[in-house]
């Protein structure tokens, strides 16, 4: 990577100029108090440290105190007294050196570990620049936009931003699957600064001509890596094309690996390169542990561990895999959620919910949460199925020994998982404890101490009569345990489910002229045991 100083003569505007050559608007920067460091686009995985320099010694970034404020950077005191406000005094150090560039319209390539503070990084210039622009927002047209690759993440960036654009006067608003277009046209068309998306429902709003993205000052791409592996890059680069050439783009995440190397090269111009670690760096605050146990012992260990007092989160493969182990802890006295694709937006935040104000002390998840469920306070994470490369290790990780924390790490795995493990520990570049161990082991208490608590599950909903119930079938209203999306007990009571008379006349769903004239198909009686219709094809029972 070639590393050049600004050669502008002393005195001279430092703001960047945009594609087409003019000055971006923006706030100014501070005299002499910056040193850039430039990428070069083709060779950007070479990330080096913002302390190395080369030329003439010149008062930057790379010598602004450690214990700088927030001031020092150059925020503005109303977003200083709302960071106050919020017990958060000092930036960390990906804040500190991407926010000045930042503020003056700088292409951004930043890389800090999962939990180094990159959220804050892009949130506080963005809101700042925006609250300085002379434009003003318009329907159908964000001034800003931030791409994210899950519902959660955009959930939450949207929250940890709401304080300062409040402050600011901006208004904001969420994008994403799983929930309905309708609110998200009417927040579009009343004229939002700032949209937080995921690629693919922003592309159908842009189809639909309910987002224009031709007003956009500033685009974010936040965890951009993880959009790339979940294939997101198409729809990321229809919608970059459609801002703005001009514009101020920020790149953010835990890697910069070759999956993103098309953006970069695509649509960062002149970008200033900040890494605030090595790639893919574990954290050193974290404590990693493999335990070697039988396949007997697999489940009561972790039935252990989760029943300890601390704030777990433990991983799955499997969406499958998710809801049957939420099912087990739950019946074996542990409050757990789950947290996987197959769930609603709303049951997905309502667990979320649970898990982060310690309604319910284990969360269970796939990889969909690696990256997309920031809660500070996990103390532990637990691989439960070991994953299958070292980045998701990395990332799942990465939920505990977050904003300075420590963080213990746990792998388990059966005898026959040990030689996989120990390859994904080397490519991880981790130096993990490893102990065999059962249950009943004193390792157990001494990594999670505290006293174990068993707690009563609720009891299950009663069934419904048996005349309600298919013959083979499920029967009518078995209750489900809290994590499962539904309430505890919810099933579907007797009168629940479908309301008489609702789809065609007859009250069984499709209209009387689809699909089998009434009196037609099967004869009464054949098919299933019990199961015939009569001729009249009488209405389903309302009670499924």
């Amino acid at each position: 990577m070639t590393v050049r100083r600004p050669s502008s003569p002393s005195g001279a505007s430092s703001r960047p100029q945009s594609r087409n050559g003019s000055h971006r608007s923006g706030t100014a920067s501070r005299g002499g108090q910056r040193t850039d460091q430039r990428t070069d686009n083709r060779a950007h995985d070479r990330v080096e440290s913002n302390n190395a320099t080369s030329g003439p010694s010149t008062p930057g970034l790379a010598q602004l105190p450690i214990d700088a404020s927030f001031a020092d950077i150059g925020l503005s005191p109303a977003v200083v007294k709302v960071l106050a406000g919020r017990g958060i005094d000092s930036p960390f150090p990906i804040q500190r050196v991407t926010i000045p560039d930042a503020l003056v319209g700088r292409d951004i390539l930043g890389r800090g570990r999962t939990g180094s503070g990159k959220t804050l990084a892009f949130v506080l210039p963005l809101v700042t620049r925006l609250a300085a622009s002379s434009t003003r927002r318009a329907p159908y047209r964000p001034r800003a936009l931030i791409l994210a690759p899950t519902r959660e993440l955009v959930t939450q960036i949207n929250e940890a931003m709401a304080p300062f654009a409040a402050v600011l006067g901006l208004k904001t608003a969420t994008v994403f699957g799983g929930v309905g277009h309708e609110p998200q046209v009417r927040a579009l068309r009343s004229g939002i600064d700032i949209v937080v998306a995921c690629p693919g429902r922003l592309c159908d709003h842009v189809q639909s001509g309910t987002a224009i993205l031709d007003s956009i000052e500033i685009t974010v791409l936040d965890e951009a890596d993880h959009m790339a592996d979940m294939g997101f890059l198409p729809d990321v680069k229809r919608l970059l094309d459609k801002t703005p050439d001009g514009g101020q783009r920020l790149l953010f995440s835990a890697t910069l690996d070759q999956g993103i190397d098309v953006l970069v090269r695509r649509y960062l111009h002149d970008a200033v390169t900040h890494s605030v670690d090595p790639a893919e760096s574990p954290v050193v605050e974290m404590e990693h542990h493999v335990l070697q146990t039988s396949a007997a012992d697999r489940l009561p260990v972790l039935f252990n561990l989760t029943a300890a007092p601390s704030k777990t989160m433990v991983f799955t493969r499997t969406k499958h895999g998710a809801k049957k182990l939420t099912k087990q802890l739950i019946a074996a006295g542990v409050p757990a959620v789950e947290m996987h694709g197959n769930l609603s937006q709303n049951a997905r935040q309502r667990n979320l919910e649970m898990f982060a104000s310690d309604k319910a002390k284990t969360l269970v998840a796939t990889d969909v949460a690696a990256r997309g469920i920031h809660v500070d306070d996990v103390n532990v994470v637990i691989h439960a199925d070991p994953p299958t490369e070292h980045k998701a290790y990395l990332h799942r990780s990465g939920r505990t020994a977050r904003a300075g924390n420590s963080g213990l790490v746990i792998t388990l795995a059966t005898d026959d998982q040990m030689r996989d493990v120990r390859d994904l520990m080397k490519m991880a570049r981790i130096n993990a404890t490893i102990s065999k161990v059962g249950l009943g082991h004193p390792l157990l208490t001494e990594l999670v101490p505290g006293e174990r608590v068993h707690i009563e599950p609720a009891p299950e909903a009663p069934h419904a009569p048996q005349q309600n119930q298919r013959a083979g079938g499920r029967p009518g209203g078995p209750g489900r345990p809290t994590g499962s999306g539904r309430p505890a007990g919810s099933g579907r009571p007797a009168g629940s489910g479908r309301p008489a008379g609702s789809g065609r006349p007859d009250g069984s769903g499709r209209p009387a002229s689809a699909g089998r004239p009434v009196g037609s198909g099967r004869p009464a009686g054949s098919g299933r045991p019990g199961q015939g219709r009569p001729a009249s094809s009488a209405p389903r029972n309302p009670s499924r």
